[in-house]
């Protein structure tokens, strides 16, 4: 848009937003049925009432509109017990601006967020991560991995992935799948096109069989540095119609600990797993000589 069709529009915003308006709009609102009550002309008064109902409704579109353009997130009174305070403090600016909703639980360093709101907070917790260069610049994610094309789909989840990479920042992907999806043919050809997918990005990928974890330890989680984890808790969708996440800004190292104890070190370490799945399913695919109880071996083993 350019800059002479912006500024009637910002115009028009700012008198909207007026506090002269919306004091008029007040007054008048109290002014008008006084005077109708003392008026005996029943068609003054009629009017009079007409112009009352049309301030009513002018008021309400006004405030409702305020509402939806404007939030103002209770502050917290602690930030330092958020584990990163600035990275804290930049997320919650960025939901001030962006988000239309009431997010006022953030003041106690947790935010919970639903359906579509999801991957576009995931997207804009890795930007602030980029934009803030809080240190290190690293990401941690685990991801129950029910149905591998979903994630082929987040594009703006990707980018965001791409853009944090190109920055010099590193990205570790835990695939958590349970071991009856990794010895069926499509599934397992889904899988390691997503894998490769994320290799070609430049994220570390490591595989772990979900039958095997604790239930603490088959979580899907985002960790974001030192400084937030998105944590999902009702998996969403294609289309995020569903879908329930929450934020958290302190006890980071829990999540952490949690994430760390699957990945491992060695020979036992998650990338480690991945590659010995890698040794037998790839062949068998390539060669169209899938074998479910072969795979099936395979898994046993890892």
């Amino acid at each position: 848009m350019s800059t002479s069709q912006a500024d009637p529009v910002r115009r028009a915003t700012d008198w909207l937003a007026s506090p002269v308006l919306n004091a008029f709009i007040g007054i008048a609102g109290i002014a008008v049925p006084v005077i109708a009550w003392v008026n005996d002309r029943t068609g003054v008064k009629n009017a009079l009432l007409i112009a009352e109902t049309v301030l009513v409704v002018a008021l309400t579109a006004n405030h409702l509109w305020l509402r939806r353009r404007y939030i103002t997130l209770r502050r917290t009174n602690n930030i330092r017990a958020m584990d990163d305070a600035r990275y804290y403090d930049l997320v919650r600016g960025q939901l001030e601006q962006e988000l239309i909703s009431d997010y006022g639980e953030i003041a106690d360093g947790h935010l919970r967020v639903y359906a579509t709101e999801v991957p576009r907070l995931s997207v804009l917790l890795l930007k602030t991560l980029v934009d803030s260069r809080t240190d290190p610049l690293r990401v941690l994610a685990a991801d129950l991995t029910t149905n591998p094309s979903l994630l082929t789909q987040r594009r703006e989840y990707l980018a965001a992935n791409r853009r944090l990479l190109e920055a010099g920042g590193t990205i570790q992907r835990l695939f958590i799948c349970y071991r009856a999806d990794l010895i069926r043919e499509e599934y397992a050809r889904n899988l390691l096109q997503l894998i490769t997918m994320h290799r070609q990005m430049g994220v570390t990928c490591g595989l772990a069989v979900r039958d095997r974890l604790r239930a603490d330890q088959a979580v899907d989680v985002i960790i974001i540095a030192s400084a937030a984890a998105l944590v999902e808790e009702e998996q969403g969708d294609a289309d995020y119609s569903k879908g329930r996440s929450s934020v958290y800004f302190k006890g980071v190292e829990r999540w952490t600990g949690r994430f760390e104890s699957v990945w491992g070190h060695g020979t036992d370490s998650a990338p480690m797993t991945l590659q010995s799945y890698e040794s037998v399913a790839r062949p068998m695919l390539d060669g169209q000589t899938w074998d479910d109880d072969r795979a099936g071996n395979a898994v046993d083993q890892l």
